[in-house]
């Protein structure tokens, strides 16, 4: 595989699949731009090795949570449900199993509809607005221990709508944590946690297709981008929290305006 598309793709995916910029809206981009082209041929192994990789940075930033969480799963085993990582991960599972349902379903009829950069320009542009919107909205204190099912659900159902090109999982999760009441960080927190469970399944998936292909050879093109996501998620995840820890979510949804505004220009003009 070329090396210049194969960082691209890595460093694209690895950027933006914890940003609220949506890393499936760029990813189809990115694809448009360059065309089907050969350095493409190995898609499958490249989507299961950037998975890998942004799953471990996601793993390495919240390693004590990811402690907890395992702790917690003890505790359960064991009867002991009052366990803070005992009732996270519950809220984690909660949050997760609606996006699971509808995946399932969306991954069985395939709507081509979903891949028309028109839907991507609309869904980044009004999703967009929605993050601004959601974070002008003051906190109102909740943390993770605040968290309950009510809550749980209600983000779980907003993911949903990240199966949607544009739209962002990590951004529609963040929005509808903002409007029930959680600060930035806080939103941001639980998010990124459901991104372990997303991309584990993202890259479960990719996996089994890669085995049906009957192509499993991984080598240096897939650990090469493996490392370049592990890297640039380790470095998005970081910069973000930190970001937030003393900002807000406007140069994102900015961002995000801008960009949804620029490619519907683009689109409807016949200039893309």
């Amino acid at each position: 595989m070329t090396v210049l598309p194969l960082i691209i793709l890595a460093l694209v995916q690895g950027i933006t699949e914890f940003l609220p910029i949506s890393s499936s809206g760029h990813l189809i981009l990115v694809h448009r731009i360059f065309g089907d082209i050969e350095s493409w041929e190995n898609r499958l192994v490249l989507d299961v090795a950037v998975h890998v990789g942004t799953l471990f940075s996601v793993l390495i930033y919240f390693r004590k949570d990811v402690i907890a969480l395992f702790c917690g799963l003890i505790n359960t085993l064991r009867g002991n449900f009052t366990h803070s990582g005992a009732r996270l991960n519950l809220h984690l599972i909660i949050a997760s199993l609606p996006v699971i349902i509808a995946g399932f379903i969306v991954h069985i009829l395939e709507p081509g509809w979903l891949l028309l950069l028109n839907i991507v320009a609309l869904t980044t542009l009004i999703f967009g607005i929605l993050l601004w919107i959601a974070d002008r909205k003051p906190a109102d204190g909740k943390t993770l221990e605040d968290l309950n099912f009510k809550d749980a659900l209600l983000i779980g159902c907003a993911q949903m709508l990240a199966l949607i090109p544009g739209t962002s999982r990590s951004g529609i999760t963040m929005t509808a944590a903002r409007f029930l009441g959680y600060s930035r960080t806080e939103s941001a927190h639980f998010s990124l946690l459901l991104a372990i469970i997303a991309i584990a399944g993202a890259g479960t998936l990719a996996s089994l297709e890669l085995y049906q292909s009957g192509d499993i050879t991984l080598g240096l093109d897939a650990l090469l981008a493996a490392i370049l996501a592990l890297i640039a998620g380790w470095l998005s995840i970081t910069l973000m929290m930190k970001w937030l820890a003393r900002a807000s979510f406007t140069p994102f949804a900015i961002y995000r305006i801008i960009l949804g505004v620029s490619l519907l220009i683009i689109l409807n003009t016949g200039i893309f």
